[in-house]
C-alpha cells in the first residue's frame, strides 16, 4: 500500500490556505462572519499559516443548533476560520484518498452525487430483473428482483475516533497532519459522553472522514461478500438481487461486519429486503421500476415555502431561488403536473404582491412555467 509523508507542510502552504478561505466562503459572501473575517484577510490567514506552523491551533466550539426537516437532527457548526482549515486539510488529502473508493460511493465526491446514485440504481435494476433471462414484468404486473435497502443506525454520532484515525494513518505517515486531525476530530466532536466518539454534522471534514470509514463496509461488500450490484450514499446503501434469500444472507454478514470492525449497527426499522415492484425510498426519491415520484416531505416542503411568501417571511427573490432549487431535483422524477402547478401558483402570488410579474429576480418564472 502507498503511504503519503511530508504533507503538513502543503497544508499550511499559504496558496492553499487561500484556495481553502474561497471555498470557505463561497456561497456564504455575505455573512456576518465572513465579513468580519475579511476585514482583515491577509492577517487572519496569515495567522492562521502561524498557529498551524508553531502548532498551536485549537478549533473554536461549535455551534449547535436543531433542524427539523422533518426528523430532528442536530446540526453542528465550526467557526469560519476552522472550517477554512477543514477545506485546507481535506485540499491535500482528498485526492490520496479519493483513488481508493469505490466507484459506487456516491456522496460527497467530485463527479457524484445523488442523481449519478440514482442512474447507478437505475442501471443495476434492469440488470438484476433481467439476468438469467428473466420476464421483467409477470402477469399480475410485478416486478422481478429485490433490494436490500439499509440504514446505518446513528451513523454520525457513532463513528469511532480510535478506528478512523487508525484507518486515515494507513496512507498517511506525517504526524504532524494526523496530530492536526486528531485535534480536530476530538474537539468538535458533538458527543456529551465521550469525546471519542462522533462526528458534528454539517461539517466538511466529517463528509469526508465518513467515506474514509465506510470505505471498509465498501471494500467487504465488494471484494470479501463479492456483490455486483451495490450503491452507497453516506450511510444509506442499496444492494440488488433477484433473490430475496440471498439478499437475507448478506445483510446478515453486513450486519456482523459492521458490529465487529466499524462499532456500528444496521437501523432495525430502516433496513429492510423490499420488492422492485413496491419501490425503494432512495437519495430522495420512491424509485419504482418505470418511473419515480417525489418524496411526500419533499412536496410538502415546498408549499411550506410558499405558504411563508404568502405570509411575507419570503421575498420575490427568496421564493424563486428555493423554486429553482427544488425544480433542479425535482425533474429528476415524473413530476411534470406538480411543478407547472407550483410554478404556476408562485406567479399568481407574485402578481397578486406586486401586480406586476417584471420583478428582477435571477431568472424569470414566467418562462419557466411555459418551459418546464
Amino acid at each position: 500500500m502507498k503511504t503519503y509523508n511530508n504533507l503538513y507542510n502543503k497544508i499550511t502552504n499559504i496558496n492553499n490556505l487561500i484556495l481553502a478561505w474561497k471555498k470557505a466562503r463561497k456561497g456564504k459572501a455575505q455573512k456576518d462572519y465572513v465579513i468580519e473575517f475579511e476585514k482583515n484577510l491577509k492577517d487572519n490567514l496569515l495567522n492562521l499559516q502561524k498557529e498551524l506552523k508553531d502548532q498551536t491551533y485549537r478549533p473554536k466550539p461549535l455551534t449547535t443548533f436543531i433542524l427539523r426537516d422533518p426528523k430532528t437532527r442536530k446540526i453542528s457548526k465550526s467557526d469560519f476560520r476552522d472550517r477554512i482549515i477543514h477545506h485546507a486539510i481535506v485540499n491535500i488529502i482528498e485526492p490520496i484518498f479519493d483513488k481508493t473508493f469505490i466507484h459506487d460511493s456516491c456522496a460527497n465526491r467530485k463527479g457524484r452525487g445523488n442523481l449519478f446514485a440514482i442512474k447507478r440504481f437505475d442501471k443495476f435494476k434492469q440488470k438484476v430483473s433481467h439476468n438469467g433471462k428473466l420476464k421483467s414484468l409477470l402477469n399480475n404486473n410485478q416486478i422481478e428482483g429485490y433490494c436490500l435497502k439499509a440504514d446505518i443506525k446513528h451513523y454520525f454520532e457513532e463513528v469511532g475516533h480510535n478506528i478512523l484515525l487508525t484507518l486515515i494513518g494507513r496512507k498517511i505517515k506525517d504526524e504532524q497532519v494526523l496530530n492536526l486531525i486528531e485535534k480536530i476530530v476530538a474537539l468538535n466532536t458533538p458527543s456529551r459522553e465521550s469525546n471519542k466518539k462522533g462526528m458534528p454534522l454539517g461539517n466538511l471534514t466529517s463528509q469526508f472522514f465518513a467515506n474514509i470509514y465506510l470505505n471498509e463496509l465498501d471494500y467487504f461488500v465488494k471484494h470479501t461478500l463479492k456483490i455486483r450490484y451495490y450503491v452507497r450514499y453516506v450511510d444509506d446503501f442499496i444492494i440488488l438481487n433477484n433473490s430475496k434469500s440471498q439478499l437475507n444472507v448478506w445483510k446478515n454478514q453486513i450486519s456482523i461486519f459492521l458490529r465487529e470492525n466499524l462499532k456500528l449497527e444496521l437501523h432495525p426499522e430502516k433496513s429492510k429486503i423490499i420488492p422492485l415492484s413496491e419501490g425503494i425510498d432512495f437519495v430522495g426519491f420512491r424509485n419504482f421500476y418505470h418511473y419515480k415520484l417525489i418524496r411526500k416531505r419533499t412536496r410538502k416542503k415546498m408549499f411550506q415555502k410558499i405558504n411563508r411568501f404568502n405570509k411575507d417571511e419570503l421575498s420575490c427573490h427568496n421564493i424563486c431561488e428555493i423554486f429553482q432549487g427544488w425544480q433542479a431535483h425535482a425533474k429528476w422524477s415524473n413530476s411534470f403536473k406538480l411543478r407547472k402547478a407550483i410554478a404556476v401558483k408562485i406567479v399568481k402570488l407574485r402578481h397578486s404582491k406586486t401586480n406586476s410579474l417584471n420583478l428582477k429576480t435571477p431568472f424569470s418564472l414566467t418562462n419557466q412555467c411555459h418551459s418546464i
